[in-house]
């Protein structure tokens, strides 16, 4: 993992990251400090950051006053820790920002300001978690309610009514 003392490599500028001590969430954080300004997060780190109410202020003091280089967010990233590709995903349902995830060893990283932007999202992961309920309803939902639909016709059929219970029975 990359929360130990081992220094590691920006995904998107090839940097070195430094580590940053985050006390709330006691947490080394690898920030690209002197390139891009993206963020790594190893695997479950990210969930202790993403809302309103958790401390980052020593990642604001990190990026106070600095300007960082712009970098090709098309280009393919690999995981710093692990080497595996990094995939593309939203970081809400909202699909507004999207992070790079290690599927391999569960790391994500953030361009520069982007977790600002996902923590703008929601105020709490009470919201977001209904967020997410209320898109997989709409998305799931639907195919569910036509196979139910779909389902109660079948069975009000005599006929398959009727051929089902032969079957089961005889």
């Amino acid at each position: 993992m990359a929360d130990n003392l081992q220094k590691i490599k920006c995904p998107a500028c090839g940097e070195e990251m430094v580590k940053i001590y985050m006390p709330q969430q006691g947490v080394n954080l690898d920030v690209c400090v002197n390139g891009c300004g993206g963020i790594y997060f190893d695997n479950r780190e990210f969930s202790k950051f993403d809302e309103k109410n958790e401390d980052i202020s020593p990642l604001i003091n990190v990026f106070e006053n600095k300007s960082f280089n712009k970098v090709d967010e098309t280009v393919k990233r690999y995981c710093p820790v692990c080497g595996m590709d990094m995939v593309k995903n939203y970081a809400s349902a909202k699909h507004e920002v999207q992070v790079d995830e290690c599927y391999a060893c569960g790391g994500k990283f953030l361009d520069y300001s982007e977790l600002e932007k996902i923590r703008a999202q929601y105020s709490t992961e009470k919201e977001r978690a209904a967020d997410v309920i209320k898109e997989l309803y709409s998305t799931v939902g639907k195919e569910l309610k036509n196979f139910e639909d779909k389902y109660n016709e079948e069975m009000s059929n005599p006929s398959i009514l009727t051929r089902f219970i032969k079957m089961k029975y005889n």
